[in-house]
């Protein structure tokens, strides 16, 4: 139960993002969510999208460098300490986690996280009877 996310490196330009959303738009794949990370010399812009064979296709067609992800999407209720609860099954089974961002819509809240070791942490929060989303549910 992975959902595949995208990472599109961009060098650091005025612009570059407006490209990657305009070419995704024109193409009619909608972003459910997305995070930029940057460093001295380029960006790391994740996306989680409609259709990540058909952005592929597309981003890479228009000279994006894209790769694809596995990545874990949980849903929590979106109040305080509850995202706390779930990380804490995860550091008690020393998974660590790479990288997370999250969205919240209403009462939930869908974290992403890329953990170094992906079916130990779908087993853990599966044990825990955390609700792990696939991209249907998105």
């Amino acid at each position: 139960m992975t959902i595949r996310q995208l990472s599109v490196f961009l060098e650091n330009k005025t612009g570059r993002i407006n490209e990657v959303v305009r070419t995704l738009g024109a193409s009619s794949i909608n972003m459910h969510a997305f995070s930029m990370a940057e460093t001295a010399d380029f960006g790391i812009l994740r996306l989680i999208v409609s259709d990540v064979d058909k952005a592929i296709e597309v981003l890479r067609a228009h000279d994006f460098a894209v790769m694809s992800t596995d990545v874990v999407c949980l849903s929590c209720d979106n109040v305080p300490g509850s995202l706390a609860v779930i990380l804490e099954y995860l550091a008690k089974e020393q998974i660590f986690i790479e990288y997370m961002y999250a969205f919240a819509q209403n009462d939930r809240a869908h974290v992403v996280i890329k953990p170094n070791d992906l079916s130990r942490c779908l087993e853990v929060l599966q044990a825990h009877h955390c609700d792990v989303l696939t991209n249907e549910k998105l």
